[in-house]
């Protein structure tokens, strides 16, 4: 937790031991803290360095925790002026690239990276400088990033930032599509379901994109698309696909959302995967229900919309607004 103040596992548990003990020996910390008495007496120099702790003047060879409070404080001060003075070098910096890329040559306005590690990181770099919008279509053949699962998408719902997925119908099928999808919708990230997307694609703020190049090389690649007509056209494949995608819709078990005869959260779910394309079977399996009770709500479901097929099944539930292509 104090990773960020600078302090690595071993310090902070160091720390955290004396300041629950008030004062202690290295033997006593050693053994606290399955420590060699060694490397406990470098973590305690280490936090000494740091004003967090200082050997005992009246009890040689006792150490004593700095009141956290204000040592963990002056720190927090310290890490808060190294990052004011990190931004505004990145706002200076953004402020030169911007004026230096004005009138763009053709040829930066398209990057080709190369190999696994380069694209990944791109990828992360992408999401992380995003600070409105993220647009993604994910196919079910991930290469080098899944597009779902990762860190950076978490950091981007803190800051605020807008997440439209489009996933084409075999990610449900993956061994953990659901759950990252589940995950990504709890992050309140809009997703959608179409048979297939025509490319794995993914867009930051309408400045900037990533598409994955396709060879016969071994090696991953993509290209870094720019803001140019490029850009733009990519930009509307992507509301192209999403316009003509279903919404997919999975929140709690139980949940009532029409009163007491209506569908509750359990229901809306079932639709939702039914109406993406999976079979009973497969919604089943998906939420981890018996096969007979998939049925028979889809049953009673069918009866409230006072429907015979299926079909109208669907249609019904756009008009009661169970399901919606709006958001």
């Amino acid at each position: 937790m104090l990773v960020a103040i600078g302090l690595d596992e071993t310090d902070e548990s160091a720390y955290r031991a004396l300041v629950a003990l008030g004062a202690a020996d290295v033997p006593d910390l050693s053994r606290r803290l399955t420590l060699a008495e060694r490397d406990t007496e470098r973590a305690l120099r280490r936090l000494e360095r740091q004003g967090l702790a200082a050997q005992s003047s009246g009890r040689p060879g006792r150490w004593v925790a700095a009141p956290p409070g204000v040592a963990l404080g002056a720190l927090l001060t310290q890490r808060r002026h190294e990052l004011e003075k990190a931004e505004l070098t990145a706002a200076l910096l953004a402020q030169e690239y911007r004026a230096s890329a004005t009138e763009p040559a053709v040829h930066d306005l398209v990057e080709v990276v190369t190999g696994a590690a380069a694209v990944s990181q791109r990828f992360l770099q992408l999401q992380l400088g995003a600070s409105e919008e993220v647009c993604a279509l994910v196919t079910g053949r991930p290469m080098v990033v899944s597009g779902m699962e990762n860190d950076a998408e978490e950091q981007a719902a803190v800051r605020g930032v807008r997440y439209r997925v489009v996933v084409e119908r075999s990610v449900l099928d993956l061994p953990h599509g659901l759950t990252e999808l589940t995950a990504a919708l709890s992050r309140d990230e809009q997703v959608r379901v179409v048979d297939e997307v025509p490319t794995k694609l993914v867009i930051a703020d309408r400045a900037l994109a990533l598409v994955p190049l396709t060879s016969r090389s071994a090696e991953p690649a993509a290209l870094v698309v720019h803001a140019s007509g490029l850009l733009e056209l990519l930009s509307g494949l992507f509301e192209s696909v999403w316009h003509g995608a279903l919404p997919l819709r999975l929140g709690p078990r139980g949940v009532t959302e029409e009163g007491p005869d209506g569908p509750d959260g359990t229901d809306l779910e079932i639709l939702s995967l039914l109406l993406a394309g999976l079979t009973d079977a497969s919604v089943a399996k998906q939420l981890d229900l018996g096969l007979r009770t998939v049925q028979r709500r889809v049953k009673r479901l069918m009866e409230l919309a006072r429907v015979t097929t299926r079909l109208q099944l669907g249609w019904h539930a756009y008009e009661r607004g169970w399901v919606s292509r709006e958001g």
